[in-house]
């Protein structure tokens, strides 16, 4: 199994580019619960947190396409840097002058959030110069769901260390650092320097003009909305069994499965149309959200909810190949930004969606919704499996391919089609 991702980080600037890309993420990743004990610290509310984190939240589901699609137009170096130290400046006010007075914080948080840059949507774009094959393309974008999976799990527990540490200011404002620095690694290799976008058809919809596109945001909404309402639903689980140490060890459980069923589904390659494999994914990870309202010991909910993890990544890595198919040329970036957005935004629909049906039926109503969300999500994959039908490889030679940074007239793969 580790033979395939070795083989992936040997390539030249593979390491260096994800790894920058990881590190330049961290501010967002962790962008909620840094402003959380940041508000707490500087004697804030709760409610005051929460609705500067969900600030920060949308200014970011709205920035990410917006600076996709001028990553497109103008290139990695112009966009992604400028972006990264907007966003520090930023968050660097904030630290700054806390939450008084309270419209400056919200516009600092909310300049924060709209200029992060889309380094997650712009690995992806580089991935096939970089490695050229197919397989090896495939394999590198689990790899990538994955990584996402131990950045998630890492970044909150640097953000306690800082805090330990030093102070709630300081970790925003160390956060800060390392978005610059990651960006940077980025945007100064050869890769991000010489990549450029196909030429595009001016259309204001951008990558959105796409039927097979808008099928698939569609469907990871409801999958975005299972990831939320779960987060939701296990706080009072993990009341009535252990309290916070149960809901911790649920959450790593979470992420724990997602690692794994990632780390299986990049380790070998797949035949047939990814289009078909992510209903097959979507399906099993829908009947693996079911358990979860039988809600046993907390021993057996830790391993229910590892299970409900295990195809999220898979469906994630799967996605991201079914994107590259069906973005319209010169769009790949903001194609993959749109899926970063809306999978965020279906996120926070599920978290909002879950805490009244939480209020009102308990822990296992609140467990039903990522059932619910996952059969939707499902439904819409089978509803629209015409319009995701990808158009069929041939052998030809594509010159000025999406991601040929010296248009070399080379053999097509799936990655080079386009909608």
């Amino acid at each position: 199994m580790a033979a395939g991702y070795l083989e992936i980080l040997r390539a030249r600037h593979a390491a260096r580019l994800l790894v920058g890309t990881l590190v330049g993420r961290l501010p967002n990743a962790t962008a909620a619960i840094a402003i959380v004990l940041f508000v707490r610290a500087e004697g804030g509310t709760y409610s005051l947190a929460g609705a500067l984190a969900a600030v920060y939240g949308v200014a970011n589901a709205v920035g990410q396409p917006v600076l996709g699609r001028l990553v497109d137009l103008h290139g990695q170096p112009r966009v992604q840097l400028p972006a990264a130290v907007a966003s520090a400046l930023a968050m660097t006010v904030f630290a700054a002058v806390g939450t008084a007075p309270a419209p400056l914080a919200y516009a600092a948080v909310a300049a924060s959030g709209l200029f992060t840059p889309p380094l997650e949507g712009g690995l992806r774009a580089l991935w096939p110069s970089v490695l050229r094959r197919e397989d090896q393309v495939h394999t590198a974008y689990a790899m990538d769901a994955i990584a996402q999976e131990v950045m998630f799990t890492v970044g909150p527990l640097l953000v306690t260390l800082c805090v330990s540490l030093w102070s709630a200011r300081a970790a925003l404002l160390v956060l800060g650092v390392l978005g610059v620095l990651g960006a940077l690694s980025v945007v100064l290799s050869p890769p991000s320097r010489a990549w450029r976008s196909a030429p595009r058809e001016a259309h204001w919809l951008g990558a959105l003009r796409s039927p097979g596109l808008l099928a698939l945001l569609a469907a990871f909404l409801f999958i975005g909305m299972a990831l939320g309402s779960i987060t939701v639903a296990a706080v009072p689980y993990a009341d009535g069994h252990g309290g916070d140490a149960v809901y911790g060890w649920l959450m790593a459980a979470l992420g724990l499965g997602a690692l794994a069923g990632g780390a299986v589904y990049g380790a070998r390659q797949w035949a047939g149309p990814p289009e078909r494999r992510l209903r097959v994914l979507v399906a099993f990870l829908a009947v693996c959200y079911l358990p979860l309202t039988l809600m046993p010991g907390a021993v057996a909910m830790v391993a229910l909810t590892a299970l409900a993890g295990v195809f999220l990544a898979p469906s994630i890595a799967c996605a991201f190949v079914i994107v590259d198919r069906h973005a319209p040329s010169g769009t790949v970036t903001e194609a993959f930004s749109w899926l970063v957005t809306t999978f965020t935004v279906g996120a926070s629909v599920g978290t909002g969606l879950a805490g009244p049906v939480v209020q009102a039926g308990g822990a296992l109503w609140g467990f039903a919704v990522p059932g619910a969300a996952g059969a939707v999500s499902l439904l819409v994959l089978l509803g629209t499996r015409t319009v995701l039908a990808a158009p069929a490889v041939t052998g030809v030679v594509a010159a000025s391919s999406e991601n040929d940074p010296n248009r070399a007239v080379e053999p097509r793969f799936s990655s080079g089609d386009r909608a």
